[in-house]
């Protein structure tokens, strides 16, 4: 994303004062990007919500949901699967607390695609289409949540509709639905003692400067009424008075401010980044906002690498696995389990995924770091394993299979655009719309797919 501001037409006065810093997100003033909102169209009211938990880099289902202890040891790994509360659903045994809630998730077995690598294998899962350059860290088509995003951009409910922990997922992007189609951005950590959202933070005095300089802006306007021969005034109006009322919103504060909450809930997620990302994204879709991506890389646990990129030459399969599953499994189960017990889960869909799973067959090469040969699985499109609760769906299942060595679907074959769908049809949007390209052409929200009728 482009570090310097979008600048669009207006008085120079209310660019400056927009662009002064009160709320940027990635260089864009607010004002500013709901300004390039003005051509899209709204197609629900519904009041829901979904909450995408996104493993970049790519998590072995082998090692989570999907193990494999009757296949050849050169498969299967170390770790062993326990049963949960549902019979028939077993999970990695370093996923207790995921257990005790199976009843309220679903595990997607059989989904698959095509691209291998990072940028291309995410951006195919986020948009449904296939990169025209899958190297290319930006995807070349609107990612599901700027769909939604700009959809719902005439949805005020004093709370940005779409939040996410960095502009963009690797592979992730708006194209040409622009850049006003990005989240609004809540970086750092959120588990830090001085964890806050920027500009949202104001304190009294510099809200009642914020309130003066509005006061001046709506006297300038009425003066300049008489000579707005186009209503681009009235335009601007609408969208400054959105951002304003963001800036100045006790409601978006209170949905940020996650030291509110309970020191047991808190403790309950977990306290690291990972279980009060997972907190803050409950928090924002009960305070009204549609769609909340939140990564969960980096655990800084020991022995954990960054992502979930598990190659050997990155770090040691299993010793990782034992390190990183543990914060994950309390996060996630939280969250389910969270989302119940407050009633939202009618209204929240919760999406636990990456853009692809892991080779089923082990390959040990010599760790970059350890200098000594380790086990590592490598990035595999054929197979993955997806977790899905709420969304007033039917819970306790697991949804199709793969082959005895974990290779690929098997039944009830699937890909990401049929999960896409069904996380459209969660938020009530016509995925057959069009929205227009670069080139003025038509293009279909999903080209294909249909929702996953399991999820019905």
């Amino acid at each position: 994303m482009p570090s310097h501001s979008l600048h669009c037409s207006g008085s120079l006065s209310r660019r400056s004062f927009l662009h002064a810093g009160f709320l940027a997100l990635g260089g864009l003033g607010l004002g500013d990007v709901l300004r390039l909102r003005a051509a899209a169209s709204e197609t629900s009211s519904d009041d829901t919500a979904i909450i995408l938990i996104w493993l970049q880099g790519g998590p072995s289902h082998m090692e989570t949901y999907d193990l494999k202890p009757e296949a050849p040891l050169d498969y299967r790994g170390e770790m062993n699967p326990i049963r949960t509360n549902v019979p028939g659903i077993d999970v990695c045994e370093l996923l207790p607390l995921h257990a005790r809630v199976a009843d309220r998730f679903t595990i997607i077995r059989s989904i698959s695609h095509g691209f291998a690598n990072h940028a291309g294998g995410a951006g195919r899962f986020l948009s449904g289409r296939d990169p025209l350059r899958p190297l290319d860290p930006i995807s070349q088509f609107p990612t599901i949540p700027t769909v939604v995003n700009r959809v719902k951009e005439s949805r005020n409910v004093g709370v940005p509709n779409y939040v996410g922990s960095a502009n963009r997922v690797y592979g992730g992007g708006s194209s040409y639905l622009g850049e006003s189609a990005l989240p609004f951005v809540v970086a750092g950590d959120p588990n830090a003692d001085n964890f806050s959202v920027p500009n949202l933070s104001m304190s009294d005095s510099l809200k009642n400067r914020l309130d003066d300089r509005v006061s001046l802006l709506k006297s300038f306007d009425e003066m300049q009424r008489d000579i707005d021969r186009n209503g681009s005034l009235a335009s601007m109006d609408k969208f400054n008075d959105k951002a304003i009322s963001i800036l100045t919103s006790d409601k978006a504060r209170e949905a940020f401010d996650i030291s509110q909450e309970d020191p047991k809930t808190r403790e309950k997620y977990g306290r690291h980044k990972w279980g009060q990302r997972a907190l803050l994204a409950r928090r924002l879709v009960e305070s009204g906002v549609t769609f909340v991506t939140m990564q969960m890389q980096n655990p800084q646990v020991p022995g954990a690498i960054g992502n979930w990129d598990i190659h050997a030459v990155n770090g040691h399969l299993f010793d990782d696995t034992r390190a990183r599953l543990p914060i994950f499994d309390r996060a996630i189960a939280a969250l389910i389990d969270d989302i119940y017990q407050r009633g939202l889960d009618k209204k929240v869909m919760v999406v636990v995924s990456g853009e692809f799973g892991r080779t089923p067959r082990i390959n040990p090469q010599k760790g970059t770091r350890s200098g000594v040969i380790q086990p590592g699985r490598d990035h595999w499109p054929g197979a993955m394993s997806v977790l899905v609760s709420g969304g007033n769906m039917p819970m306790g299942q697991v949804i199709g299979s793969t082959t005895s060595n974990g290779a690929y679907a098997k039944d009830n074959k699937l890909e990401p655009n049929d999960l896409l769908a069904t996380m459209y049809r969660h938020l009530g949007i016509d995925y057959h719309a069009a929205f227009l390209d670069h080139t003025g052409r038509p293009m279909p929200i999903l080209p294909h797919g249909e929702p996953i009728r399991e999820l019905s």
